[in-house]
């Protein structure tokens, strides 16, 4: 592993089984705009929540789904899974999570491509990120990853969980931030091959990261990459790079995250790299797929750009320039299927939605003069 103390001198300068095989290269079908849907942090009431995200996305129109991270807690039994098996105990509920999962949140999307990135209670223990591979790698092995795995290379036949598509001209990556070890030198070393790949390919015109943790130094900093030395320093290498392919290499760049249990847009734009304009990429938090929710860090007041208590998904319309804009989609009781609330109790389907806050507040970013990077 890469020497820590190396790695933080790095700051920022300018610098689904459950869906149809897709095509793993551009497509010429880029004459209309298209859709795809994103959220994570699914815990907690996710099994409630969820139902209506699959729903929803579905009548959006929506070309997959992008789920990333915190499928069920773990490390405590989740409220939804306790309201129908009360008499569990915690080893039967650690055996059934995932599966649970499987069935309560990712089965409702019927034949719609669905794509995992691991979050941090996937690796909570007695669960470990070899148990996650093995549970759902029928999701992060999928004949289109699998091939265009080898077209990268043709002798890496080891599954992953971080990954890459290509659909019209969008390069889509999954970059796996789970455990405060990562990102670790293979990853990184990923990483940058792909993104010579994505420079050198004329037929991409568009990156989109996505991950469980916003990369470091973002509005929610007490709640991200920044909560290890080596998530600090591989987080902001990742971000350089991202800057310096939006800024030189002429390709449209976003970043996904989840982890903080609200929604949040232009995470990067912090006060810290307000004079360095060129430093900021579009950024957003969406950790509203059912977990319980928090409050907005300090200095950030509600608006539509900045919802606490919500659940909902991000909603990307690509256009034919590879330009995307994205809006917060909002899930409300009554959009919970029929199918869901048949489950459960009308008092608790109602509890998800009037309860399930936490106290909890991530720390905001530094302010000048005491700004990590430029």
């Amino acid at each position: 592993m890469r020497s820590t103390a190396g790695l933080i001198l790095i700051c920022l300068g300018l610098g689904t089984a459950l869906g149809q095989n897709q095509s793993v290269t551009a497509t010429n079908n880029q004459k209309s705009t298209w859709r795809f849907a994103v959220s994570g942090d699914s815990r907690n009431c996710g099994d409630v929540v969820m139902a209506a995200i699959a729903q929803k996305v579905r009548a959006d129109g929506a070309a997959f789904y992008w789920h990333l991270g915190d499928y069920r807690a773990i490390y405590d039994f989740d409220e939804d899974f306790r309201e129908v098996n009360p008499k569990s105990d915690i080893l039967a509920y650690e055996t059934a999570a995932w599966p649970d999962f499987i069935q309560q949140q990712l089965v409702p999307f019927g034949d719609l491509p669905v794509y995992l990135s691991l979050g941090n209670h996937e690796t909570i223990p007695p669960k470990t990120r070899a148990e996650a591979i093995q549970q759902f790698a029928d999701w992060f092995g999928t004949p289109e990853l699998k091939t265009q795995r080898l077209r990268d290379d043709a002798a890496d036949h080891l599954l992953k969980t971080y990954y890459h598509w290509i659909r019209n001209g969008v390069d889509f990556v999954t970059l796996d931030n789970a455990s405060d070890d990562q990102f670790d030198d293979a990853q990184l070393k990923w990483f940058y091959a792909e993104i010579e790949r994505a420079i050198t390919n004329p037929d991409i015109h568009t990156l989109v990261l996505g991950m469980h943790k916003a990369l470091p130094d973002s509005l929610s900093t007490g709640h991200s990459m920044n909560d290890s030395a080596q998530g600090i320093a591989s987080g902001r290498a990742v971000y350089k790079r991202l800057v310096d392919l939006g800024n030189h290499g002429n390709k449209n760049v976003y970043v996904l995250a989840s982890h903080s249990h609200f929604y949040l847009e232009d995470v990067y734009n912090t006060a810290c790299r307000r004079g360095h304009p060129e430093t900021i990429l579009p950024g957003w938090i969406m950790g509203t797929a059912g977990a319980v929710r928090y409050h907005l860090p300090d200095g950030i007041k509600e608006s539509p750009k900045a919802q606490s208590d919500t659940y909902g998904y991000l909603l990307g319309e690509v256009s034919a320039d590879g330009k995307i804009s994205f809006t917060f989609k909002p899930i409300h009781e009554k959009d919970i299927p029929e199918q869901t609330t048949s489950r459960y109790t009308d008092a608790f389907v109602k509890s998800c939605f009037t309860g399930n806050h936490s106290s909890y507040k991530p720390e905001g970013p530094p302010q000048p003069p005491n700004c990590p990077c430029p």
